[in-house]
């Protein structure tokens, strides 16, 4: 097994997460942007970090991916979406270094140009910028992408263009956005929409989901499609950035295949049958364990962990407070005094992978789990009053048994709770005052064998309660539609988070989008607070102010008790054939968007 460790100087996330000098006022436009202070990379630097510049261009990866797909339109609700067409065959502005929590160089774009508040950014296209069909990125071209997307767009992207008091040309390739209120994320943001071509376009309902092939600006071009089950990208040999600093080292297969499989065992066993030549292990039982393949023998094929030093996220079981049944917090505890932890991690992973404490944690970003001090107390004193028990007092997860799968302790804490909010066992059934039994559904994405064998588990414990969810499995699509218009009571949740929170936190969890479809806000959060603590850290003036608010804001999220917890893993576990290469150097976002297989390559 490979193990490529970090070093130190990007393990010690503070000293990484934001410079925050402040921002000289620019005299001119510069290569690149960073939240605070400067990027780390010179303006004539050759290549990121974390590349080997000298790979060699060639051969191909297959991946696998569960489900299904019936769209080739990645940037609205309707339709699910195809995997990798976005970050392939479409470009932005400005690309992210993923060895910096947000630093941004030009790719389409040749520089920019802020003032220190960053209330206003410019964008100047290179003139060498080109679609796949030789025609050129225009300034047209954007203003009409970011109208387009902001208007009719999925949600994650009209939130920032609701912000934009004016997009205007400045100039035969310069565009520039002026900001409606303070905001330091948006100059980056603005630089992270996808370029379309605004005549491949015309005619055409932007909001409906179709198969129809665009054009894009991007290195790889769509090679061939079967709807539902693959999608393969073939290399452009004429790309117009193939020479540019930023991609020197990335994009080196000649093609890469997505592979669609019904479930997780069938992503496995097209591995182990050759079908596919790059698989993520997410269970670590059987990376320990279930690796006992010739092709691994043989060194045919080799496994890698990857480290990073990212925040866990949160992934676990979601609570739909749209649901009146969820609304005590005593009955939220309760649930998730249920869930016993420990004998579901011993279980599946033999015990090995770290519990979920907060949703910033393992990052000097996530909430210390005692009494708030210092500016964070002060960020939630306005709000004391209407914030649950433990926001401010401090808040940690019950801890049960490893050896028995029901913890007595925990369950009895539950029904003290449940009755305290007035839920009483009636002839075996957890019913209210009125009679009315608790009830509600658990709904599963098909495929998901890990999801559905922890829920197992857990209703068995529930039953203990007098509780008996019903349980759904619906398909890609089904679940898709589901959770796009928050029709379930229960269901599985995965928000991945960096070292740079920000606007994306208001789609995640902010008030203006809890009835707003297709959000991200799935648990239906209306916090004055959240809303408050998220506006604070997009207007931080120093590294301390950020961190205190994105802690007060994992406080108040972590607290309020709508997400039953799993766990996170500090690698990545990738098998893949010993043709499969990437760089020694880990970046700190480590298997990021933009490792695999941007930066690795293939050779004999």
């Amino acid at each position: 097994m490979k193990t490529i460790p970090l070093g130190l100087s990007r393990i010690v996330a503070t000293a990484m997460i934001l410079t925050l000098a402040a921002l000289p006022l620019r005299a001119a436009p510069q290569h690149g942007i960073a939240m605070y202070g400067k990027p780390a990379l010179p303006p004539d630097f050759v290549s990121l970090p974390y590349v080997n510049p000298d790979a060699p261009k060639g051969g191909r990866i297959v991946m696998g991916v569960g489900g299904s797909f019936n769209s080739l339109n990645p940037y609205i609700v309707t339709g699910t979406p195809v995997e990798g067409l976005s970050l392939y065959t479409f470009e932005t502005l400005m690309a992210r270094s993923i060895d910096e929590p947000f630093s941004l160089y030009g790719l389409l774009a040749e520089s920019v140009d802020t003032d220190e508040s960053h209330t206003w950014v410019e964008y100047t296209l290179r003139p060498q910028a080109k679609f796949s069909d030789g025609s050129p990125v225009t300034v047209e071209d954007v203003m009409w992408s970011y109208e387009t997307l902001g208007t009719k767009g999925h949600p994650r992207y009209r939130g920032a263009w609701s912000r934009v008091a004016k997009m205007e040309q400045t100039g035969p390739r310069s565009i520039r956005f002026t900001f409606t209120e303070p905001d330091r994320e948006l100059a980056l943001l603005m630089g992270m929409r996808p370029i379309l071509k605004k005549a491949d376009w015309a005619g055409k309902d932007f909001e409906k989901s179709s198969l129809d092939l665009h054009i894009g600006s991007g290195p790889y071009t769509v090679g061939k499609v079967e709807p539902g089950r693959y999608i393969s990208f073939r290399r452009d040999p004429d790309y117009w950035g193939k020479d540019l600093a930023i991609n020197r080292g990335r994009f080196n297969f000649d093609e890469i295949r997505y592979d669609y499989f019904a479930d997780e065992n069938g992503l496995f066993q097209a591995f182990t049958a050759g079908l596919t030549n790059s698989y993520r292990e997410p269970n670590a039982a059987r990376w320990q364990n279930g690796f006992d393949i010739p092709a691994i023998a043989s060194g045919a094929v080799v496994k890698s962990e990857i480290p990073h030093s990212r925040p866990s996220g949160m992934i676990g079981f979601v609570m739909n407070l749209r649901n009146p049944i969820f609304d005590d917090w005593r009955v939220r505890e309760a649930l998730i005094d249920a869930f016993n932890f420990e004998f579901v991690n011993m279980t599946l992973n033999g015990g090995t992978e770290p519990r979920i404490t907060s949703y910033f944690s393992n990052s000097v970003l996530g909430m210390d789990h005692g009494p708030a001090t210092g500016r964070v107390a002060d960020l939630l004193a306005p709000f004391a009053a209407d914030l649950p028990p433990g926001t401010i007092e401090g808040y940690s997860l019950p801890v049960g048994s490893a050896e028995r799968s029901l913890d007595r302790k925990n369950l009895k804490t539950a029904v003290g709770l449940l009755a305290d909010a007035g839920w009483t066992v009636q002839d075996g059934v957890l019913k209210n005052a009125a009679g009315e039994p608790f009830a509600f559904e658990i709904l599963l994405a098909a495929g998901s064998t890990e999801a559905q064998s922890i829920i197992d588990i857990y209703v068995e414990a529930l039953k203990r309660l007098g509780i008996s969810p019903t349980v759904t499995v619906a398909d890609t699509a089904q679940f898709k539609e589901r959770t796009d218009r928050y029709a379930f009571d229960m269901t599985y949740i995965w928000r991945a988070l960096s070292l740079s929170p920000g606007n994306e936190q208001y789609l995640y969890w902010g008030s203006e989008v809890a009835d707003l479809p297709g959000a991200r806000n799935w648990a239906g959060i209306k916090s004055p607070a959240v809303d408050s603590l998220i506006g604070a850290m997009l207007n931080s003036a120093n590294t301390d102010d950020f961190i205190a608010a994105t802690q007060a804001l994992d406080r108040v999220l972590t607290a309020g008790r709508t997400v039953i917890p799993l766990w996170f893993s500090k690698t990545s576990k990738i098998a893949h054939s010993a043709n499969l290469h990437y760089p020694e150097r880990i970046p700190l976002y480590g298997d990021w968007p933009g490792f695999q297989p941007e930066v690795w390559w293939y050779e004999d």
